[in-house]
């Protein structure tokens, strides 16, 4: 074979993957980044400038962020999903690593009590947990889709098998401790078992488990004192007036301040003095609600809406069953973490420092977002090929 014969045969390749994308899918998540990057200025422009730094700062940070979560993207459909068997010992390994690292002092940065991060050079961190996320999908994916491939439905024995893959990278998100990506996780987990077909009793096993796991964990105090008070001010929200209570307050207050339309982009009274923390990450639905009002959070949950039913279309019509599944774990992924982030900022859910998925600042869940999608375009793709 010709060099010349094989760059023409690569390139058709490549653009028959590029024609195989699903449009509607790739213009929702583009509009949410477009939206994010405006929330996210809105949010920081003037508290930074205020402090005589550059009003842009985190601007630039979050474009770049989008741009290699762009490029991760596209890598993610050049190889082929079902040739991802192969390198699933080595994604997952890749993942506990990083896991591992965090754990390590001298690696792993405390931020908002939590060990989670790495530091890299140029200010830039990253945190292995949310793409943890990726490689345990992956994982139990491949695991529970070799039995339906055989034409059976999973036994026991490899529910058990793809609980153990799943469990060392939770126990080591625990120990961190990050609740929030716990719980995402495991919504993705008990949802691939339960659309593997593998028998239900293990779906409502793991779902009491998960009740009485949390509920023992309060009571014998296993969780670090600022969880706990999340907790106390999801259910009385002047239990702690001086941290988590006055976050839910001041994002319920942010959030309802918009009214119909919204205050208007750049002119939110509530973001610009900054009432409510961390409102560039995981609080940006406030600045949503507050500058863009009712019809601009509803176009956004209306957007988000269009990305689970794109993904739904894509998982139903897989021709096997591994992208069905990989493409079920995504699903659950974006689903519940978007419902935990918005039912937070409303006082709707507990406190889990999640971000908003496309939207909240931050390069390891944009990262981590942008290749969810890259994984079920890929799918798409090859529905037919």
């Amino acid at each position: 074979m010709s060099f010349r014969h094989f760059t023409g045969r690569r390139h058709k390749v490549r653009r028959a993957v590029m024609e195989g994308f699903d449009p509607i899918l790739t213009i929702a998540v583009a509009i949410l980044l477009v939206i994010g990057t405006l929330l996210v200025y809105a949010a920081t422009r003037s508290w930074y400038g205020s402090l005589g730094l550059d009003p842009q700062y985190y601007l630039k940070r979050h474009i770049f962020n989008i741009l290699i979560g762009g490029a991760l993207a596209f890598g993610t459909t050049l190889i082929d999903y079902r040739l991802l068997r192969a390198y699933t010992p080595i994604v997952w390994g890749v993942g506990v690593i990083g896991l591992i690292a965090v754990l390590i002092p001298g690696i792993g940065r405390e931020i908002n009590g939590a060990r989670g991060w790495i530091s890299l050079p140029g200010g830039f961190q990253v945190q292995p947990a949310e793409l943890a996320k990726i490689s345990i999908i992956i994982g139990l994916s491949m695991l529970l889709s070799e039995r339906l491939h055989d034409g059976d439905q999973p036994s026991s024995k490899d529910v058990l098998q793809g609980l153990a893959i799943a469990a060392l990278p939770i126990a080591l998100i625990l120990v961190q401790p990050d609740m929030g990506t716990v719980m995402i996780i495991s919504a993705s987990v008990v949802t691939i078992i339960a659309v593997s077909g593998a028998p239900s009793r293990w779906v409502v096993g793991l779902l009491v488990i998960a009740l009485l796991g949390g509920f023992t964990a309060v009571k014998v105090g296993a969780i670090n004192d600022y969880q706990l008070k999340r907790l106390q001010s999801f259910v009385d929200p002047t239990a702690d007036p001086q941290s988590s209570g006055y976050q839910l307050r001041q994002s319920r207050i942010t959030v309802g301040s918009g009214g119909l339309i919204g205050k208007g982009l750049f002119n939110g009274p509530q973001t610009n003095g900054r009432f409510v923390p961390e409102q560039q990450t995981d609080f940006i639905f406030t600045v949503a609600g507050e500058e863009l009002g009712f019809l601009g959070s509803g176009a956004i949950l209306l957007l988000f809406l269009i990305i689970l039913i794109r993904a739904f279309r894509i998982a139903r019509r897989s021709q096997d069953s591994f992208g069905r599944l990989v493409c079920t774990g995504v699903i659950a992924w974006f689903a519940f973490q978007a419902f935990e982030n918005i039912g937070m900022t409303m006082g709707l859910m507990p406190m889990t420092g999640v971000p908003l998925p496309f939207m909240s600042y931050g390069g390891s869940s944009m990262f981590a977002n942008l290749i969810g999608i890259g994984l079920l375009q890929n799918v798409h793709a090859r529905q037919r090929g």
